[in-house]
């Protein structure tokens, strides 16, 4: 599953130049927690402001907020997705920037994709990631056996499933599964040499 797949469409813009009452205006009649902003020219990039923008740095502060415009509060330029990103690593990139919420682009403004949006829609629960590297593991040592076997275990073929069978193994291990002292591909090599002394 991918950004595309679950973000919302129905996005709000606002100027930069808009006022913070323009702003939440438009988020009010809208339903939306978040804008993004315009970018003012096309060299420009995008930004954002959210509710807790407008909270934590106007109305707690008790500001005016027909004198206080869009860019004194927002941020930008701000974290954007590529629609053709995976959900968990869209996931990711939340968790390690601590943001809620990013628009979604790819040349133009598609939509935008919310710590909501992948609890509600994605697949994370029916599909965990960690079953399926698992799954995706095992063929691939299965896969880089079979090449080796048939090609020899110095084929360029045989060496690029084996870097596979490698990156595979990485990320599982980023994901959780204990790290074993050996990998797949020493395990291989050592059993070529077991057949080969008997």
């Amino acid at each position: 599953m991918r950004a595309r797949n679950i973000m919302t469409q129905d996005v709000a813009t606002i100027r930069g130049a808009a006022t913070i009452t323009e702003a939440v205006k438009l988020m009010r009649l809208k339903g939306l927690r978040a804008l993004v902003v315009e970018p003012r020219h096309s060299g420009d990039a995008y930004g954002m402001i959210t509710e807790m923008d407008i909270v934590g740095k106007v109305a707690a502060f008790g500001k005016d907020t027909d004198r206080v415009h869009v860019y004194e509060v927002m941020t930008k330029p701000c974290i954007v997705v590529n629609p053709d990103l995976e959900v968990e690593y869209v996931a990711r990139l939340f968790a390690n920037t601590g943001v809620w919420r990013a628009p979604v682009i790819q040349g133009e403004l598609l939509g935008i994709i919310s710590v909501t949006d992948i609890i509600t829609k994605g697949n994370f629960v029916d599909k965990p990631k960690l079953k399926f590297l698992r799954t995706e593991l095992q063929k691939a040592i299965a896969e880089a056996r079979s090449i080796a076997a048939n090609y020899g275990s110095d084929s360029k073929r045989a060496i690029e499933a084996w870097d596979m069978v490698d990156e595979l193994e990485a990320e599982a291990t980023f994901y959780g599964v204990p790290r074993s002292e050996k990998t797949a591909r020493e395990l291989f090599s050592e059993d070529k040499q077991l057949a080969g002394v008997r």
